[in-house]
């Protein structure tokens, strides 16, 4: 068991978020009993979670590193939370990011005042952003390597556990391993007894591969339509952090999350985003045995308009 992540550390970083993260909502989900709740992460400033980890981080900063300006890499999501971040301290921020990148996501970045560097591969986001924090000094903020990150995320968390008495099941989507190494540790620090479950993409099942084998493993050439949940592997801290608290992934289809996209429009109005719709898609799957009063989080809702509305058609 890992304590990287203090009780302490998610409480400052819950104190620190204040009036900037949203504390979200969560809306009871029809059809799916009176137990079923939906954490609307989509409703943050820059549409996704990612917000919490990326202020978390750069606010613990020092004031001399924070000055040098901040580069990470990312699909989309974390890169707008960085560039948020970045502009509210007045640094420069660049974000390396894939060239198929969500329009949306690349055109937040620039609305945040983010400077974007291409690259043609997925595979290539790290190498380029690691030689351009040497080139030009400036500071990584990974999108889930890193434990301030995770600490921010696990505000998400503890907002759970706080305004929602009882709850036993906290269903996750997994990218890196950011959200869900958050989640675990506030569980782990201030309910253990709850459940939680990952879901990822039938294309990407890189959480379930890493419990088989007790570490991460890499996925060879991972797809789905959830882009947000398609790193190569989960990352190495977050899979520490989450050991003996996660203990189960499951998967689903696209055509099961874009089925959840659509029930989520129709049924709560929130606009959530493929990647964000996978805990609900489990749900509506009925993948998940015996929930009891279950928490599905929506990562995000940053999507691009064709896209949604071809899907909620």
């Amino acid at each position: 068991m890992s304590d990287v992540v203090s009780a302490e550390s998610i409480r400052e970083a819950a104190g620190g978020l204040a009036g900037v993260a949203e504390r979200t909502a969560l809306l009871p989900l029809p059809d799916l009993g009176g137990n079923a709740f939906l954490k609307t992460e989509n409703r943050q400033p820059v549409g996704a979670f990612k917000v919490r980890g990326a202020f978390t981080a750069i606010r613990r900063l020092s004031a001399a590193d924070r000055a040098r300006g901040v580069i990470t890499h990312s699909s989309g999501n974390h890169g707008q939370a960085v560039a948020f971040a970045a502009r509210h301290f007045g640094i420069p921020a660049v974000i390396v990011m894939p060239a198929d990148a969500p329009r949306v996501k690349q055109d937040g970045v620039r609305r945040h005042g983010g400077e974007i560097a291409f690259v043609q591969n997925r595979s290539d986001r790290l190498p380029r952003c690691e030689a351009l924090a040497a080139e030009r000094g400036l500071v990584m903020i990974p999108p889930y390597e890193n434990a301030d990150v995770i600490a921010g995320q696990a505000t998400c968390g503890l907002e759970i556990l706080e305004d929602l008495a009882g709850v036993t099941t906290i269903v996750v989507p997994v990218g890196g391993g950011g959200l869900i190494a958050g989640i675990a540790s506030a569980v782990r620090h201030f309910s253990p007894s709850v459940r939680i479950v990952a879901v990822e993409p039938t294309g990407a099942p890189k959480l379930a591969r890493a419990l088989e084998a007790g570490r991460p493993v890499t996925i060879e050439n991972p797809q789905s339509i959830a882009d947000g949940l398609l790193p190569q592997a989960v990352g190495t801290l977050p899979f520490e952090v989450m050991a003996g608290i996660v203990k189960e992934a499951v998967q689903v289809s696209d055509e099961e999350i874009g089925a959840a996209v659509r029930y989520l429009h129709q049924s709560t109005g929130e606009r959530v985003e493929p990647s964000g719709a996978a805990a609900t898609a489990a749900l509506l799957a009925g993948r998940i045995r015996s929930p009891g009063t279950v928490v599905a989080i929506a990562s995000g809702g940053n999507v691009d308009p064709d896209i949604f509305d071809r899907l909620v058609r």
